[in-house]
C-alpha cells in the first residue's frame, strides 16, 4: 500500500514527532510512504528512508500553525496526481490547506484520513481552553468531509460529535510510544547529579503549557538543596521567565533538545515528570516519561487525565501552583513514591499506549477504508 503522508518536519513539536514515528513504523512494515511537508524548495531534506519527499512552499510556519504559499495547493494536487497513492493521511498542521484537502482528494478519488491534534480542555475552565474550543468549532465542518479522522480520546471524540461530526467518521487511536526505546535504563545525564532528586518538565515554554505556575510552585515549596527542576524546551516566554527562576532556585534551563537520544537519557535520569498544561491533546512528552518509568504529575487537560488514571497524580487546571506547592515536597519526604508511581506509569503504557499496538489499529483503519466501495468513500 502506498500512503501519501502530509505532516510536519519542523519546527520541532509533537506533530513532528507523531509524523516521524508513525511513518517510520509504516515503512518498517513494508508500506510505501511519500512524505509531503511545508519546506522551501531549496531546503535540505533530512536523511530519512522515505520513498518520496515533496516540499510545499509556505509563507510562515511555527509550532502552532502554518500559512502556506498561494501555489502550495496546486503543488499538492500535482504531486498527488504524480504519486498516485492509495490513501492520503494528513497529520493536520493547522493551516488553510487543511480545509482544501477534502476537495483535492475527492477530485482525485483518493481516500483521506486525518489526525486532529489541537489541545483541548473539556471543562472550559480558562481563557486558553475557550480559545481552543473555537479551533474545534472552526474545524468540525471540514472534518465531516474527511473519510476518517483520528482522535486520541473518547473526550475528544465526544466534543467533535457535539460539534456535528458524524460518529462513524471518528476513530480513537491514541498516541503511542516505542517502548523499546523509551524504557528505564542507565543515564549519563544523572552522573552530573548523583545525589540529587531530579524533577523535569519537557515541552514548549508557552502560555498554554502553564510553565510559570510550575516555576512559582517550585520557588514556594520547602524543597531541600538536593532537588533540581529541569526545564527541557524553549518558547516565547523563556526570556521573561528565565531571569526570575534560575539556578539560585535549583532550576536548570536545558533549552530545546532535538536529539532523541539525549532526551531519553535525561528522562531516564529524572525521578518525577511534571506537566502543568492548561490545554492538551494527548501529550507525547507525558507518554515518553511514563514509558521511561518516571512518576508523573499532570493536569487533567485533554486526554492526559485519562492516561494517568490509577498511574500518576492528576491535577486540576485551576490552581496549579497551589496544588504543586503541596505535592512537590511529597516526593522528597516519601522517597518510595517515585519508583512506585513510575512502575505503574510504565505498566499503563505497555497496556494501552505502545506504538506497535496503535500502528496496528491504524493499519486496520486503512484496510477498512480501502475495502469500502468507491462510491461510499465520498
Amino acid at each position: 500500500m502506498h500512503i501519501a503522508w502530509l505532516g510536519k518536519k519542523s519546527p520541532f513539536c509533537g506533530n513532528v514527532t507523531y509524523s516521524r514515528e508513525i511513518t517510520n513504523a509504516l515503512l518498517s512494515r513494508g508500506y510505501k510512504v511519500s512524505f509531503l511537508h511545508f519546506g522551501q524548495e531549496n531546503e535540505d531534506s533530512m536523511v530519512d528512508p522515505y520513498n518520496a519527499e515533496v516540499n510545499l512552499p509556505f509563507i510562515y510556519k511555527s509550532q502552532i500553525y502554518t500559512i502556506p504559499a498561494p501555489k502550495s495547493s496546486q503543488i499538492l494536487l500535482r504531486s498527488l496526481q504524480e504519486l498516485q497513492p492509495d490513501l492520503v493521511h494528513a497529520s493536520l498542521t493547522l493551516s488553510p490547506l487543511d480545509f482544501k484537502l477534502p476537495e483535492i482528494c475527492q477530485q482525485l478519488n483518493i481516500p483521506l484520513v486525518s489526525t486532529f491534534h489541537p489541545p483541548f480542555d473539556s471543562h472550559w475552565r480558562n481563557i486558553k481552553s475557550s480559545t481552543q474550543y473555537l479551533t474545534y468549532q472552526l474545524y468540525a465542518p471540514s472534518l465531516a468531509r474527511y473519510d476518517k479522522t483520528i482522535v486520541f480520546s473518547q473526550l475528544q471524540r465526544n466534543l467533535l460529535i457535539k460539534l456535528g461530526v458524524a460518529p462513524e467518521k471518528l476513530a480513537i487511536i491514541p498516541n503511542g510510544v516505542d517502548t523499546d526505546k523509551y524504557k528505564p535504563g542507565k543515564s549519563y545525564f544523572k552522573q552530573q547529579f548523583p545525589d540529587h532528586r531530579l524533577f523535569v518538565y519537557q515541552g514548549r515554554v508557552a502560555v498554554e503549557k502553564n510553565v510559570e505556575s510550575l516555576l512559582k510552585a517550585w520557588k514556594l515549596s520547602p524543597l531541600k538543596h538536593d532537588c533540581r527542576l529541569l526545564i527541557v524546551g524553549d518558547g516565547h516566554l523563556t526570556p521573561n521567565l528565565r531571569p526570575n527562576y534560575n539556578e539560585d532556585d535549583g532550576i536548570i534551563w536545558l533549552g530545546a533538545i532535538v536529539d532523541e537520544t539525549k532526551r531519553i537519557d535525561i528522562l531516564r535520569g529524572a525521578d518525577v515528570f511534571i506537566l502543568p498544561s492548561l490545554v492538551e491533546g494527548l501529550s507525547l512528552s507525558l507518554l515518553e516519561a511514563m514509558a521511561c518509568g518516571l512518576a508523573c504529575v499532570a493536569t487533567d487537560a485533554g486526554a492526559d487525565g485519562e492516561v494517568l488514571a490509577n498511574a500518576g497524580i492528576i491535577l486540576s487546571t485551576q490552581g496549579v501552583t497551589t496544588q504543586l506547592k503541596t505535592i512537590l515536597p511529597m516526593f522528597q519526604h516519601h522517597p518510595e513514591l517515585p519508583p512506585l508511581l513510575g512502575e505503574k506509569a510504565r505498566q499503563k503504557i505497555l497496556e494501552k499506549y505502545t506504538l506497535k499496538h496503535n500502528v496496528t489499529k491504524l493499519e486496520n483503519l486503512y484496510m477498512n477504508l480501502l475495502n469500502r466501495p468507491k462510491k461510499a468513500l465520498f
